[in-house]
């Protein structure tokens, strides 16, 4: 009659009869948990595993959409620096400025003559790149809008609608008033 393998390891001394009884009494134990298992009930670690795959999957998956998102937000700020360092209008030294508004804030832009009559009549546009503001085509700055909204600080007839409640809405205030 043959041996069993773990007889037979243990004969030829590759394993210690200590090691052997554990392996036994766990093959034993595992046994006796699958007995009393009713038929159809899954393992719990087996869902324990199925549920950590699950989680690990869509941890992955949301910093696979993370890194996408970062991705295009640097291909957008790539595209938009290259449209601005294109086409911008070459800065002027000059006394008179420009007003406008960036937020809550009243800014300047030194211009000429033919740069403010080209910003009120909207085929000039305001854009703010690397800290500073720059003069751009009207069409070159709806494609820098449509890309990242904040970026666009000034295009004439994108102003938003008086409020309602506004008491001076029936004043209309001149865009080439110079101050």
């Amino acid at each position: 009659m043959s041996l069993s393998l773990r007889d037979q390891l243990l004969q030829a001394g590759l394993i210690d009869p200590k090691k052997a009884k554990q392996a036994a009494r766990a093959q034993h134990q595992q046994r006796q948990q699958q007995a009393r298992r009713p038929e159809g009930e899954p393992d719990p670690r087996e869902q324990a595993a199925a549920r950590a795959a699950a989680e690990k999957a869509q941890r992955d998956a949301e910093l696979n959409r993370q890194r996408q998102d970062m991705q295009q937000q640097v291909a957008r700020r790539a595209e938009i620096r290259q449209l601005v360092e294109q086409h911008r209008v070459p800065r002027v030294d000059s006394e008179q400025l420009y007003n406008f508004v960036d937020g809550r804030k009243v800014r300047r832009i030194p211009v000429d003559a033919a740069q403010r009559q080209q910003l009120v009549a909207g085929r000039l546009g305001i854009v703010r790149h690397q800290g500073r503001y720059e003069l751009v085509p009207a069409a070159i700055a709806e494609r820098i809008g449509s890309r990242d909204p904040h970026v666009l600080v000034s295009l004439a007839g994108t102003e938003a609608a008086p409020d309602e409640n506004d008491p001076y809405k029936d004043f209309v205030v001149p865009d080439d008033l110079t101050w």
